[in-house]
C-alpha cells in the first residue's frame, strides 16, 4: 500500500520536482503538474494508458467528469498500489509531465 509520503518522497527524489499547492492539495511539477492529491488517499498523475489502466482495474484506476477534457490524467487510489507500481506512474508522469529526458 502506497501512502502520500510515498509519493512525496519518490517525486522529490526526481531532478527538478517541486512542490506546491494545486487546488488547496499538495502538488508535484517538472515543468508542469506530474501528481497532485486529489483527495485523501487518491493521487492524480499523467499516463498514456488511462484507459487500459481503468478497463483492466477499475477499482484503483478511475476519472471524474472533471478529468473527462484531459485524457492523460487518472486518479489512483494509493491503497490499492504498492510503492513498486507508484514508482513507475510517477516515472511515467513526470516524462509526460516535461521532466528531463523528454
Amino acid at each position: 500500500m502506497a501512502t502520500e509520503q510515498d509519493v512525496r518522497r519518490m517525486c522529490l527524489a526526481l531532478p527538478g520536482v517541486t512542490e506546491r499547492s494545486s487546488w488547496g492539495q499538495p502538488a508535484w511539477f517538472a515543468k508542469t503538474l506530474m501528481a497532485r492529491i486529489w483527495e485523501d488517499g487518491v493521487l492524480t498523475v499523467k499516463t498514456t494508458e488511462r484507459e487500459a489502466l481503468a478497463g483492466t482495474d477499475p477499482e484503483t484506476y478511475f476519472w471524474t467528469p472533471h478529468h473527462e477534457r484531459s485524457p492523460r490524467l487518472v486518479l489512483v487510489r494509493l491503497a490499492r498500489v504498492d510503492t513498486g507500481e507508484l514508482g513507475e506512474l510517477l516515472d511515467e508522469s513526470y516524462l509526460l509531465a516535461g521532466g528531463p529526458g523528454t
